[in-house]
């Protein structure tokens, strides 16, 4: 029955004669009764079916609601790309950021520009039920402004990424097991990857490098969590906050055991002044990584598992 209210139409008074009431018999009385029972069980039954629908509170602290789990979705950063995939909802993807390349079916799909500043004319073009995007997006106002239901999550922790699996799970009405699922998946496989690596490696001082401006993964960053997990020490400290900027004298002074670079970032790293004298750059103990596998460690989302095991990888090969 898709519209109850049409249906309880049919059973008022009248509904069958046009509108015109008909003339009350000895078994009329007999039925109102139950018909007014009946009738008042299916208007709160409407009334709940109207309730009924999704409701998500994002980053921001805004509510976004939607009558039915949308099916037009765009995202516009990989991290939540993959996010909605591995939830096995990649089919209702109809536009991405152009960084969001895992898995390879998104190669199809529209791309709508960079996650911060994208192409909002391409995004109302696609005609989506919902946006995804980070919090720090500036595009925001400007597409809810235009109608569009904006979902703001920007994970940044571990804590951030599972918080996030359950959001987007929500927002896709799928069955919170499955999120919870895909969490312990990743937290059982970072375990793993700790217990892989010898006792040598353990308190091997590592500087991780996100972007050659530098930026650094702190202490406080979901690869800083997973490089603690792991059981080596972390040159960047919390207080810094998750990927500080950072004076290149501060890494030479913090003189890293290994350093572990994406190859995109790793150009003139070593040319910097004084860092030939860094034990890591001195003793070749750098872990540059292709540019497939610096985007699994640099995205905080379900392939964190694979990006554990990179991690210990490195270790294992580079740490003394």
């Amino acid at each position: 029955m898709n519209n109850p209210l049409k249906y309880l139409g049919r059973l008022l008074p009248g509904a069958r004669s046009g509108g015109r009431a008909q003339p009350a018999s000895r078994h009329s009385a007999a039925g109102a009764g139950w018909r007014c029972l009946f009738v008042t069980g299916l208007l709160a039954w409407a009334g709940a079916l109207r309730a009924a629908g999704i409701e998500v509170v994002d980053d921001r602290g805004v509510t976004v609601r939607w009558d039915a789990p949308p099916q037009r979705i765009v995202t516009l950063l990989p991290s939540l790309t993959e996010t909605v995939c591995e939830l096995g909802q990649c089919a209702r993807l109809v536009g991405v950021d152009r960084y969001s390349n895992w898995p390879a079916s998104l190669d199809k799909l529209p791309r709508v520009g960079g996650g911060i500043d994208p192409n909002v004319e391409a995004i109302v073009a696609l005609r989506p039920d919902a946006v995804l995007l980070a919090q720090s997006s500036r595009v925001i106002d400007r597409l809810e402004g235009l109608g569009l239901k904006v979902v703001a999550l920007e994970p940044k922790s571990h804590a951030d990424v599972q918080r996030v699996l359950g959001k987007v799970g929500q927002v896709l009405g799928v069955d919170a097991a499955q999120s919870q699922r895909v969490w312990r998946h990743i937290d059982a496989a970072v375990s793993a990857a700790a217990q892989s690596l010898p006792a040598r490696v353990k308190n091997t001082r590592v500087y991780f490098e996100v972007n050659r401006a530098p930026y650094g993964a702190g202490t406080s960053s979901f690869i800083g969590e997973t490089l603690t997990r792991l059981g080596v020490q972390n040159i960047v400290p919390a207080h810094l906050g998750p990927f500080p900027k950072l004076n290149p004298e501060f890494v030479v002074r913090a003189n890293p055991d290994l350093i572990m670079v994406g190859d995109r970032n790793f150009e003139g790293m070593t040319q910097r002044p004084g860092w030939r004298g860094i034990r890591a750059v001195r003793e070749d103990r750098l872990c540059v990584f292709p540019d497939a596998e610096s985007d699994v460690l640099v995205r905080p989302g379900p392939r964190m598992a694979e990006a554990a095991r990179l991690m210990a990888r490195c270790l294992q090969d580079k740490a003394p």
